[in-house]
């Protein structure tokens, strides 16, 4: 049986990672090797893709953190969740996304599907 929120959580903390070898690390251990990412700004497959996703995203919003918007929700082999990106301790966060997740059968991350529901103008 998989633990969605711990899979989402362990997510979430792949791209608060700043430090590029712990974040490839993260992402080893979250993706499967031939896992990819696609949402509407970026289509990526494989570990360097997905690590670069995440170091872009970072680029663009400098000093923001990733979080759970609220609980994750699974069944069998796809999790669900929303997230949300700001500066830390913000009242309302600037972006906000939700994500589904393909998980393969070591448990790892196969795909992810990400939509944008509040992106900055």
């Amino acid at each position: 049986m998989t633990d969605y929120t711990a899979l989402a959580e362990r997510y979430i903390a792949a791209w608060n990672e700043r430090d590029p070898e712990a974040r490839a690390k993260a992402v080893a251990a979250l993706w499967t090797e031939d896992g990819g990412y696609i949402d509407p700004l970026a289509t990526v497959t494989g570990h360097e893709g997905v690590a670069a996703v995440i170091a872009g995203a970072q680029d663009m919003f400098p000093g923001f953190v990733f979080t759970l918007g609220g609980a994750v929700d699974g069944h069998h082999d796809t999790a669900r969740f929303t997230w949300h990106l700001g500066p830390e301790g913000a009242a309302e966060p600037v972006v906000i996304g939700f994500d589904v997740v393909a998980i393969a059968e070591d448990g790892r991350i196969g795909n992810v599907y990400g939509f944008l529901d509040k992106v900055p103008a």
